[in-house]
């Protein structure tokens, strides 16, 4: 049955009309909305309505706009190639790319164009404790993502994302006012309760002090003495310094561990789980008790002969050591190697309902909903996933895609692939579109080890999930991220479904640290259009590291992370998986 829609539940946009609606004034002088819709529980209640976004009477008009947005400028490299260690500033931005491979875009859309919602995704924040004991920095030898120089100052750097959001003025295509954030998980690096708090502070506001352990003086690998690790206050030509020209700078550290202060988002978030967030390391089955003892302990692993560090990596990336044994084995067998850190209970790793209650509780509301899609049903009945409204007629479903067998990639549970079906029916007998939520992609939910606690479950992937989704008519796409690289990949509907667009997001870790807004809107000729544009933090540019202020911090967080060595190059996508325009039939 063809979906009806009514030309009355938002405003009808010309491109060469302005739009006025009563707005806020953020705290970063940027405007920010909220509808407040009611959220729908995945099981049990229903979510309480989104707390409005903090409002004065002030009339505001609204139009669509690039600046602030990567359709206006992008970071790019001050210097040639040729220099080891590159400053950054302004560059061309990205054009728009109207994409057709689900459907032929008509002529003369833009003047009848109808927006029917608006968001904005963060994914793969990473914000880590860089002093933890679990951490596994030594194994940079045989992978750049072991460590980054940039790390230290993730909280910085988020903060700044922020109030980025918090400064746009609707979406910059529909001017469609901001309904939500949703975060694609890997919010947390280490699965520290440390990290979680950070987390939550970042996105509702409030104080944070990135630092444990010493409360007056980092404890980590970079004042280690260790050339292995670029480090920033000390004369030491560490192989960053020598090979690639990392910079000196004093005062770095003790900026990196200082209090910073997040304003909090001014529209309503909500929150999907990664493996960073349910794993140990992000790939060690949890819940054994070593882990927790190590991550709050007084003895930190520093280094390791390369060759011990791949095979190690390598039993990694096979998921041969889903238990972590080998990597228990290595700790117990290097003790005597470790250098003696500060012991701390916060960083003790947390477990699914620890996750779920500091989600729910009251301190971290922000500007709402309570739970952050969340609800006491998914604490009750120890789930993760839920469904919720991001605007009148347009659903999100949220999905747990972490296997808590372990290993980095993912999967669902066959209880969860239920649910899933019964929300997809339940969203075509109403008529309402679905945005669908998780942090895998589809090509990285291969893993299909059995859940401990559910040990006859059958595991369901990546392929599944997608011939699913393509099999209904109410989804318009499936938001993700995970690989932190941008990729937009159509997919062809079956049984007469219009398909859906699966849009992965870049990392807000690694350069060039994205988020992306995401418009939905009805062209009125039989086509709907996603449009996509991605975002940068508010930090400038260029970086003033003899002035270490909370700006600069994140200034320097993204200029370290384009030039961390071994980075990938091609995060960023091609200009197809960036700022884009996706078509597709209206069903």
């Amino acid at each position: 049955m063809p979906r009806t829609r009514s030309v009355t539940q938002a405003v009808r946009l010309d491109r060469r009309t302005l739009l006025t609606a009563t707005g806020a004034a953020t705290l970063t002088a940027g405007l920010g909305y909220a509808l407040g819709a009611p959220g729908e529980a995945a099981a049990g209640p229903t979510n309480p309505p989104a707390t409005r976004a903090r409002t004065t009477t002030t009339p505001v008009t609204r139009a669509p706009y690039t600046q602030g947005t990567t359709l206006a400028e992008t970071a790019t490299p001050h210097t040639a190639p040729t220099h080891a260690y590159r400053h950054l500033t302004a560059g061309p931005g990205w054009a728009r790319v109207t994409r057709d491979d689900l459907a032929a875009p008509h002529r003369s859309r833009e003047t009848r164009r109808t927006p029917l919602a608006t968001f904005v995704q963060f994914t793969d924040m990473h914000l880590v404790d860089v002093q933890n004991p679990l951490r596994y920095e030594y194994l940079r030898g045989a992978t750049s993502s072991a460590w980054r120089p940039q790390e230290a100052l993730s909280v910085a750097g988020a903060i700044s994302l922020v109030e980025r959001v918090n400064s746009l003025q609707g979406g910059p295509v529909t001017a469609s006012p901001l309904h939500c954030v949703m975060t694609t998980g890997d919010n947390t690096d280490n699965n520290a309760r440390c990290e979680l708090d950070w987390f939550l502070k970042t996105m509702s506001g409030g104080g944070i002090t990135p630092n444990t352990g010493d409360p007056a003086h980092y404890e980590g690998v970079q004042n280690s003495g260790l050339k292995l690790y670029w480090h920033p206050d000390s004369k030491l030509r560490d192989n960053d310094k020598q090979a690639h020209a990392f910079p000196h700078i004093e005062g770095f550290l003790k900026a990196a561990i200082s209090p910073l202060r997040s304003p909090g988002l001014n529209i309503p978030w909500y929150s999907t789980v990664g493996n960073h967030d349910a794993l140990p390391g992000g790939c060690y089955a949890p819940a054994d008790p070593f882990f927790a003892e190590f991550a709050v302990g007084d003895r930190k692993l520093m280094e390791l002969p390369t060759a011990d560090g791949e095979a190690i990596w390598d039993n990694v990336e096979r998921g041969g050591d889903l238990k972590g044994a080998a990597f228990k084995q290595l700790l117990t067998a290097r003790s005597r190697e470790m250098r003696k850190v500060t012991p701390d209970e916060s960083r003790a790793p947390f477990t699914p309902a620890e996750y779920l209650a500091a989600h729910l509780d009251p301190a971290h509301r922000g500007a709402g909903p309570l739970g952050h899609g969340y609800t006491q049903a998914n604490l009750d009945q120890g789930t993760q996933y839920y469904t919720f409204t991001v605007a009148p007629g347009v659903r999100g479903i949220s999905l747990d895609t972490t296997d808590p067998g372990g290993h980095y990639e993912g999967s669902i549970g066959a209880a969860q692939l239920t649910w899933l079906k019964a929300q997809l029916d339940r969203a075509e007998a109403d008529h309402a579109h679905v945005i669908v939520f998780s942090h895998h992609t589809s090509k990285s939910m291969r893993n299909l080890n059995p859940d401990p606690q559910r040990p006859r479950e059958k595991r369901h992937g990546g392929a599944e999930l997608t011939a699913l989704l393509a099999g209904h008519r109410p989804v318009l796409a499936w938001v993700n991220g995970h690989s932190h690289k941008n990729k937009i990949t159509p997919h062809q509907g079956a049984d007469g479904a219009h398909g859906f667009w699966e849009i992965s997001t870049a990392s807000h870790v690694d350069f060039p640290q994205l988020a992306r807004v995401i418009e939905i809107a009805d062209n009125h000729d039989g086509t709907l259009s996603l449009f996509t544009t991605l975002i940068e933090s508010a930090a400038p540019y260029k970086a003033t590291p003899t002035h270490l202020t909370a700006t600069n911090l994140a200034s320097l967080y993204r200029e370290l992370s384009f030039n961390a060595p071994g980075a990938r190059t091609t995060l960023g996508g091609k200009p197809k998986d960036r700022n884009t325009e996706l078509v597709l039939r209206k069903s």
